[in-house]
């Protein structure tokens, strides 16, 4: 688990994956938390069902690269975001991060947060050397998370910004 001043970060097991998609407060009673306001897109259970589930669950596999992590503000004792990353380590270093803010707690900050913390913790990864996100070009809010978490811009290609950190 992950602290920041405001926030935990906890990685998601196999079982509190298939628990998080049934989105029926189970996960949260399990994690003894306040309930959540999360929907789950279609997309998002998707990319549950047909990939995250299954790296999770792969011998040999470090899970941390692979599953959900989900963001609790403290002070609520609820769950607020989630974000993730999109495999272990590459060739060269590289790790790619995801992340999303539940609606109800959009434009508090929870986000810029949460990645300063997720990048403090994978700078101490051994074999990080930099992180990759993909924002479409015109979500100002992920992309104003990822500059004040110091990546930079890469390029523009097909409405998808890339983005990296050293």
């Amino acid at each position: 688990m992950i602290e920041t001043s405001r926030l935990r970060i906890r990685p998601l097991s196999y079982d509190q994956l298939l628990k998080y998609i049934q989105n029926d407060q189970s996960l949260e009673r399990e994690l003894q938390l306040n309930d959540s306001t999360r929907t789950i897109s279609p997309e998002l259970k998707e990319a549950l069902e047909q990939t995250i589930l299954p790296n999770v669950a792969r011998p040999g596999h470090n899970y941390l690269y692979s599953t959900l992590w989900t963001i609790i503000d403290r002070a609520k004792n609820q769950m607020v975001a989630d974000l993730c990353f999109v495999g272990e380590p590459d060739q060269n270093g590289q790790i790619e991060i995801g992340f999303g803010t539940y609606e109800a707690h959009q434009g508090h900050g929870y986000m810029t947060e949460a990645v300063g913390g997720m990048v403090k913790w994978a700078k101490a990864q051994p074999g990080v050397k930099c992180i990759y996100a993909e924002t479409a070009e015109d979500n100002f809010a992920s992309m104003s998370v990822l500059q004040k978490n110091g990546f930079v811009h890469l390029n523009k290609v097909d409405g998808m910004c890339s983005w990296r950190l050293e």
